[in-house]
């Protein structure tokens, strides 16, 4: 995709399509007030004759306007005055993206970001740019016979900008964009296939083609008989019962020099039955997403390696089937994990951590400056923070911090759980040092503490997705969340934010 800027005015330029806001009760943005004039008060008789709204959402595209150059224009509702922010800029692009999607046009030149968007720089709406149309744009269709739909013959992309300066920063941003586009659209493709495509060597082989052609990134993987030898025995009994073998992926990025890595760690359960403590039947066919940990850290790589940033990242996935089987492990059996402490498995379908936890104490290899683990992990963060905010959990305050404030300015949102060992001592075991779960009270929380026993001494956060990774219903499908939050905190360690 090309991107550019413009310091125009939007009744001089002869694109493809532009959009421009309306706010409620009439009160034109400040392209469309441009627009107006030219027409000679069109935009004013069409909102009259109720042919476009204010009201946040709507998007009406106007052909042929007179006194205007530009093909179409796309009208934007924008809600009150002076309550746009960037969420609602983000909506708004995408009402402009989907109102023009089945046309021709091969470019959109966006004149919202004219308008004062709170706390928002020029650079975060380049970016907000970006993004929203690519997430407007994303189609997955891999898996469908027959013709496939049309889709917009989108080359460029602008934004009108009122400085030089501007132009720089929102150039930036939308360059940016486009690449935590390419991380995102991996992500929602990796968690959209189906669970007999996207098994565990298929995501090892997805990582490997992401470091073709890229001399900072390589990327291998270690199969059942090495993990075996590292006495990963907790992740191992999580794949006992299938026959597809287990992966453990590694993908290391050097961008940084001598620097100490940042650990991205992904579970990757591809798909989820629960094992022996089987699930309920209804909806069992969303557990191909429980690898959307794994598909996040797997499309942050792609993002970091697309913009080259100066910094060294590795991503672990632990990569299983979890089913049940004849050897598939029981409630009741007791693993011992490569850290050497021993788990009593008291529920088989607490599986994630029983990946995770080998995961993290592999990373420990790396001498890393955080790790960071991400996971479809409890149904219990579903119901304390629904689909809208990610679960962040840390021992450390500045680490979870980061990572709020990076969801924030990414409009990738989290929010901080706590940890403690009131929580912790829910997992008192009476035959093995402690159990994976912790009944039903604070399950997200004793799941992060479950995990945060393996992390002793390192500067860690859990990051709980079950809530954010996907939609259900009639909109089924992977978000590609959290890559805009990762991508941000990285853009911000390797100094590339400006």
């Amino acid at each position: 995709m090309e991107y550019f800027t413009t310091t125009s005015k939007a009744s001089r330029r002869a694109a493809d399509c532009i959009v421009i806001g309306l706010y409620d009760r009439g009160k034109l943005g400040e392209a469309a007030q441009d627009i107006d004039a030219a027409s000679k008060g069109e935009l004013t008789r069409r909102f009259k004759s109720g042919d476009i709204s204010g009201q946040p959402g709507s998007a009406a595209v106007l052909a042929g306007l007179a006194g205007v150059r530009a093909k179409r224009i796309v009208v934007v509702g924008l809600g009150k005055t002076g309550k746009l922010d960037l969420p609602g800029f983000r909506k708004a692009v995408a009402a402009a993206t989907n109102a023009v999607s089945k046309t021709k046009a091969s470019q959109i030149l966006n004149y919202l970001s004219l308008e004062p968007v709170k706390d928002a720089s020029a650079y975060y709406v380049g970016r907000a740019t970006a993004e929203a149309i690519g997430d407007s744009l994303y189609r997955f269709t891999a898996m469908k016979s027959g013709r496939k739909p049309p889709v917009m013959p989108l080359k460029k992309i602008g934004v009108a900008v009122n400085t030089r300066g501007d132009a720089r920063k929102a150039q930036l941003g939308a360059e940016h964009g486009d690449a935590i586009n390419k991380g995102v659209s991996v992500a929602k493709d990796l968690g959209n296939l189906p669970a007999n495509v996207c098994t565990p060597s298929y995501l090892a082989r997805t990582a490997q083609k992401l470091a073709k052609g890229n001399g900072k990134l390589t990327t291998r993987a270690l199969n059942e008989t090495e993990m075996k030898k590292l006495g990963m025995g907790s992740l191992l009994s999580v794949t006992a019962g299938t026959a597809e073998p287990a992966k453990l992926i590694i993908m290391q990025y050097k961008g940084g020099g001598s620097d100490a890595p940042v650990v991205l760690v992904g579970k990757g359960v591809t798909f989820d039955s629960g094992g022996i403590s089987l699930k309920p039947g209804p909806a069992m066919d969303e557990m191909k997403f429980d690898m959307c940990g794994a598909a996040g850290v797997i499309g942050t790589m792609a993002t970091v390696a697309a913009l080259k940033l100066p910094i060294n990242l590795n991503v672990l996935v632990p990569a299983v089937e979890n089913l049940p089987g004849s050897k598939a492990t029981k409630p009741g059996d007791i693993v011992k994990s490569m850290s050497g402490q021993t788990i009593e498995i008291l529920n088989t379908d607490a599986e994630g951590r029983l990946i995770l936890c080998d995961a993290i104490t592999y990373a420990r290899r790396y001498k890393p400056a955080a790790v960071i683990d991400v996971a479809t992990l409890t149904g219990a963060c579903v119901i304390a923070l629904g689909k809208h905010h990610s679960g962040v959990m840390s021992y450390t305050d500045d680490l979870a911090d980061e990572i709020v404030a990076a969801g924030v300015s990414a409009g990738d949102r989290g929010w901080q759980l706590p940890l403690g060992e009131d929580y912790a001592a829910q997992l008192k075991s009476n035959f093995a040092d402690f159990a994976n779960i912790g009944g039903r009270d604070g399950g997200a929380i004793t799941a992060g503490c479950f995990l945060g026993k393996f992390a002793e001494g390192l500067d860690w956060a859990h990051i709980d997705i079950a809530g954010s990774a996907w939609h259900s219903g009639a909109k089924k499908g992977a978000t590609g969340r959290p890559v805009p939050m990762l991508s941000e905190l990285l853009l911000n360690r390797a100094g590339a934010l400006p």
